[in-house]
């Protein structure tokens, strides 16, 4: 007897197979992050294309196969739909997605991580969230899922001489794992000088601390390094 599965998903990326069929690439409740293949679901007459898409939360079901797992059913939970609407927030949910693709290559449950996608997505969906917002609700998912997978960077003390660390004349060093002191930035030549803005930000968003991070006011300059100095972080871990 064939065993149906059954978890709530998040749909992170798609891709057409064939004339008709497509395969979703997902993050679950129950099983961490699947590939899961929809047969004949580009056909209008399909009845599940209207319960699974690119960014919607969906109930699915699936059946295990000798090479593949093939979806037999998917109920819609939540479209996002302000997402889909806005170009700024779908291109900050395709940033999110990357993530989870580059980092996330087997199945293993993580309720942590799946409940920071579900806090992620609804805060980006909420039309009250201000556009001056969204790259800090990308930098908050970013840094918070890092550290649930083991890359928790030092933001308290220096990481290199473990000093406590005055928040000016600092460094974000990727070699060292965190930030680093002004005596110390010699020591990694492609650390990057950042500001305080940057160090409380850092700090609040590790704390999880979204309702303070939503008021902070943080100008844009410093929004645009906080940017550069997490997508640096992530090339490093990935590279």
């Amino acid at each position: 007897m064939t065993t149906r599965y059954k978890t709530q998903a998040f749909v992170f990326k798609k891709n057409d197979v064939n004339e008709s069929d497509r395969s979703f690439s997902v993050f679950t409740e129950n099983f961490g992050r699947l590939d899961i293949f929809a047969k004949a679901i580009r056909k209008n007459a399909s009845k599940l294309r209207s319960g699974i898409d690119t960014f919607f939360l969906s109930d699915v079901e699936f059946i295990q196969g000798k090479n593949r797992k093939t979806l037999t059913d998917a109920v819609t939970v939540k479209k996002f739909n302000n997402i889909w609407q806005d170009l700024e927030k779908f291109k900050i949910a395709n940033k999110i997605g990357e993530v989870i693709e580059n980092f996330i290559k087997g199945e293993e449950k993580d309720g942590n991580l799946f409940n920071l996608l579900n806090e992620t997505f609804y805060k980006l969906n909420d039309s009250g969230l201000k556009k001056e917002r969204y790259t800090l609700l990308y930098c908050y998912f970013l840094w918070n899922a890092l550290s649930l997978l083991g890359y928790h960077p030092e933001v308290k003390n220096c990481s290199c001489c473990h000093d406590k660390l005055i928040p000016y004349g600092v460094y974000f060093s990727n070699k060292d794992g965190g930030i680093i002191c002004e005596k110390c930035s010699g020591k990694d030549k492609s650390a990057q000088k950042i500001n305080s803005d940057i160090v409380k930000t850092l700090r609040i968003i590790l704390s999880k601390d979204w309702q303070t991070l939503s008021k902070l006011k943080i100008e844009m300059s410093s929004q645009k390094l906080l940017l550069e100095v997490s997508e640096s972080a992530i090339n490093s871990i990935i590279l």
